[in-house]
């Protein structure tokens, strides 16, 4: 055959075998793509073939998923802020924009977004920890007061006493005498954004529009019920999973892992 086509044997293996290599690589890319919750683009998708022992190019990777028809979830933004009243409280922001920690649960950022349940609005409320970005507290409900984040706070696991600071907007839930005894309970420090400035909590605002693509825009909550297990399963997944590109593209969990290592 190589004689009538009058190419070399080499070429002929040399095609064989990319071709072989590329079915792997686009079924290693499909495989990662689906079970990511179909979020990751190129960036994280090449992470993800090296630790399989690939190595691929993004444009590559972006050949491949044309051909196969994958779209990631952030190809569409669709995250608008949802403004809430404000309060005019004197308490200062102490974290100051520091949004890279060394020290675990030194800053806990929260905010609120809203979700449909439906047909009726309903809230969730995460607690991050600035160390490594891992949602430490979360909760849902149909109402966006004090009880819903103290819920939030009822979900992390260990001492709460270990929270050095709570930094949020100025959203009244935030502010108010439940939480007040709930911080002063357990000696956590209060921080708050200045008055119409998002970028004062930038993380708690990003990683509301990461879950709004990758999460809530994908489902179709039937009851409270079902939202409460998808987060719950949702959480799970964004800490011990997902990577982030701000951690090294390590997990929540492993930047965690690595951090320990280094102490000891």
């Amino acid at each position: 055959m190589c004689e009538v086509l009058q190419i070399s044997r080499s070429t002929f293996y040399y095609e064989t075998k990319a071709k072989d290599n590329d079915d792997e690589i686009t079924t290693a890319i499909v495989e990662i793509f689906n079970a990511n919750r179909k979020a990751y683009g190129t960036r994280k998708l090449k992470v993800k073939l090296q630790e399989q022992g690939y190595t691929v190019s993004r444009r590559r990777i972006g050949r491949i998923m044309k051909e196969q028809g994958l779209v990631s979830t952030y190809t569409i933004a669709q995250y608008k802020p949802h403004k809430t009243a404000c309060n005019e409280a004197i308490t200062a922001n102490e974290l100051k924009r520091e949004f890279d920690q060394t020290e675990a649960k030194r800053f806990v950022v929260s905010d609120l977004t809203y979700v449909k349940v439906q047909h009726k609005w309903h809230y969730i409320c995460v607690l991050i920890d600035l160390f490594n970005r891992e949602i430490i507290g979360h909760s849902a409900g149909p109402y966006k007061d004090a009880a819903l984040i103290s819920h939030a706070f009822a979900t992390v696991e260990g001492d709460l006493s270990d929270i050095q600071w709570f930094h949020t907007d100025r959203g009244s839930e935030f502010k108010n005498q439940t939480m007040d005894d709930l911080l002063e309970t357990f000696n956590i420090g209060r921080s708050l954004s200045m008055k119409g400035c998002p970028y004062d909590n930038a993380v708690a605002e990003a990683t509301y529009k990461v879950m709004k693509t990758e999460f809530v825009n994908q489902m179709n909550f039937q009851n409270l019920h079902h939202l409460k297990l998808e987060l719950y399963d949702y959480v799970n997944w964004f800490n011990k999973h997902r990577v982030h590109g701000t951690l090294g593209y390590m997990t929540p969990v492993q930047y965690k892992a690595e951090a320990l290592k280094k102490v000891v």
